[in-house]
């Protein structure tokens, strides 16, 4: 078969560093040959595969299978012990009798025949699958924050919206958690509290560069599995605090390294950042300045200005909390609150409300089978880790920036050394087989 970009069996995969132009110049099939495109109403089952079998991956794992229709016909894990316990775990379950187990991940979107992916790897490792994912007319659920970088992000989306795909980013705190972020959303859309003033954000500290020692491989772990494990991320030593050997009930240290994600600030940030976006009406652009706090060592206090005066902040212990000329309203996964209780009983208007899909999962299954968008798309996703990118990247230089929410790029003083941090070092091409 001819090596082209469309062909399933390309084994080359280009870098989420890259991700923006590749989205741009390769061509998207709407849909792969012989199928029903987005629409599955055929009521053919849906064939599922799933990157990565780490901790989310396993608590995910059964609320898809549950879902009407869906087969399971892969599991990719580079960690042996990970990959036999997903395969021990759908072994003997109908739902599951078709599936595979790969140490690759792009040998499975090659060889699995699939109609759609879940994405549970660590964030360095989220674009080029959904990218390649998209480019084959491959359905995506990934996990949020949905890139480690804002070129990433970039191309993710523009390959998602290029495609057609129905794509969702695992922010369920728009469909779940007693729909309390829900209703503060329209809430604060329906005017309830007034004109927004600040928005109050409460999640954990910025990333870091990793400078952990380097540690034995694994006898169970072969160098070239370590090397699937770093993918586009710089090559580095292995640690076991980045990929923890078998199966564990933790989630592992590579979320606090720059290297490899966003640290708390993205962590959860891609949650709480995303309601916010959402109340504001703003899953389509974001602030237009970065102002860190004064302390140069303070992991708090950061402010990014929309360019209508609206402060975004981070700090406290509050999920989110948004204050307005006429009240404030607060949102967490275990409460709702607000100035006036009276607030929270109002009836919205028609033009406020928002979805009320059953679960996050349900609306992206439904939105397939149905052929619409989900509740979380993949531009939404983009912008909301943009939040996070920026504001990592505002405490890392600890200047005054200038954003340009169209362009996405920064502007004015300090905008070289922005505007590099944009996108990471990592290995330029990665082919699966060492840089």
């Amino acid at each position: 078969m001819e090596d082209t970009p469309r062909s399933p069996g390309r084994r080359r995969v280009l870098t989420a560093g890259a991700a923006t132009a590749l989205a741009t110049i390769m061509p998207l099939p709407s849909a792969r040959a012989g199928r029903d495109g987005i629409n599955r109403s055929t009521g053919r089952p849906l064939r599922f595969g799933v990157f990565g079998y780490g901790i989310r991956s396993r608590n995910l794992l059964d609320r898809f299978m549950q879902q009407p229709g869906i087969r399971l016909v892969g599991i990719a894990e580079i960690e042996p012990d990970r990959l036999a316990a997903g395969m021990k775990r759908v072994g003997g379950d109908s739902r599951g009798m078709l599936c595979r187990g790969y140490d690759d991940g792009m040998t499975m979107l090659e060889e699995a025949d699939l109609d759609a992916v879940m994405i549970g790897t660590p964030d360095h490792w989220h674009a080029v699958p959904a990218i390649e994912s998209c480019r084959r007319g491959i359905h995506v659920y990934c996990e949020k924050p949905l890139s480690r970088t804002i070129v990433e992000g970039r191309g993710i989306a523009d390959a998602a919206r290029e495609s057609g795909v129905v794509f969702q980013v695992g922010s369920q705190q728009r469909s779940e958690f007693g729909r309390h972020f829900a209703r503060a959303a329209e809430l604060v859309r329906d005017g309830a509290i007034g004109d927004v003033e600040k928005v109050r954000i409460g999640v954990g500290d910025p990333p870091v560069p990793c400078e952990l020692p380097e540690e034995p491989l694994p006898g169970s772990m072969s160098p070239e599995a370590w090397d699937r494990w770093l993918g586009p991320a710089s090559k580095r030593a292995f640690h076991s605090d980045l990929c923890p050997i078998g199966v564990h009930d933790r989630y592992p240290a590579w979320r606090k390294y720059r290297e490899f994600a966003g640290g708390g600030l993205a962590d959860m940030g891609a949650h709480h950042f995303d309601i916010a976006q959402w109340a504001l009406r703003r899953d389509d652009t974001g602030p237009t300045r970065v102002l860190p706090p004064d302390d140069p060592e303070a992991l708090r206090g950061l402010r990014l200005i929309y360019a209508d005066g609206v402060e975004m902040i981070h700090e406290g212990s509050v999920d989110c909390r948004f204050e307005g000329t006429d009240g404030w309203i607060e949102a967490g996964r275990g409460y709702l609150r607000a100035s006036d209780p009276l607030l929270l009983e109002a009836t919205v208007s028609d033009g406020a409300g928002l979805p009320r899909p059953a679960d996050h999962i349900t609306d992206w299954v439904e939105a397939i089978r149905e052929g619409r968008g989900t509740i979380a798309p993949a531009e939404a996703g983009h912008r909301t880790a943009t939040l996070c990118q920026l504001a990592a990247i505002g405490y890392e230089l600890r200047k005054p920036l200038t954003w340009n929410p169209d362009r996405e790029w920064f502007e004015g003083d300090h905008a070289p050394a922005a505007n590099d941090r944009r996108s990471r070092p990592g290995r330029i091409e990665w082919t699966g087989h060492g840089s």
